[in-house]
């Protein structure tokens, strides 16, 4: 009983591993898209605020930055949107260019069309989830042999 927790938490771990990555390319695929073939409008940014997540003791604070904004599409719809990460040289207010695909206006992107960030950024989420996937594997293999050398499984 106690050994099969060794191989359920990596096993678990990998299940989320696995579908972080699928939403991390599925994420990137819709951006890439949006630039590629979405109609653009003018949004007025609504609210600018930040957020901050870790901090404590040794670790590190990260700052992200919320954007709220509203548009109105070719159709005649009004389309309200958050995005994060954007520039913060835009304030509450001003008036950008967002892009959207017409079936999937609220997936807007004020983001400035930028492949290669893009795929650096895709890349680099990829290697690191490799990275723990490999730990989870690795994990497994070494419990295995434990577990199979004190049974007497191997020589």
């Amino acid at each position: 009983m106690f050994e099969s927790l060794f191989y359920a938490v990596p096993a678990l771990m990998l299940a989320g591993i696995g579908s972080a990555a699928y939403l991390l390319v599925r994420r990137a695929r819709r951006i890439s898209r949006t630039w590629a073939h979405g109609l653009t409008a003018e949004a007025r940014c609504l609210r600018m605020f930040t957020t901050t997540s870790g901090g404590g003791g040794d670790t590190s604070v990260r700052t992200t930055v919320h954007h709220v904004y509203e548009f109105t599409t070719r159709e005649g719809r009004t389309v309200r949107f958050e995005e994060e990460d954007g520039p913060t040289t835009v304030l509450e207010g001003d008036v950008v260019t967002v892009r959207y695909l017409p079936e999937l206006p609220g997936r807007a992107t004020a983001l400035p069309p930028a492949r290669g960030r893009l795929a650096v950024g895709t890349g680099a989420g990829l290697v690191f989830l490799g990275v723990a996937g490999a730990f989870c594997i690795g994990f497994m293999a070494v419990a295995h042999m434990m577990f199979s050398e004190s049974a007497g499984l191997l020589p």
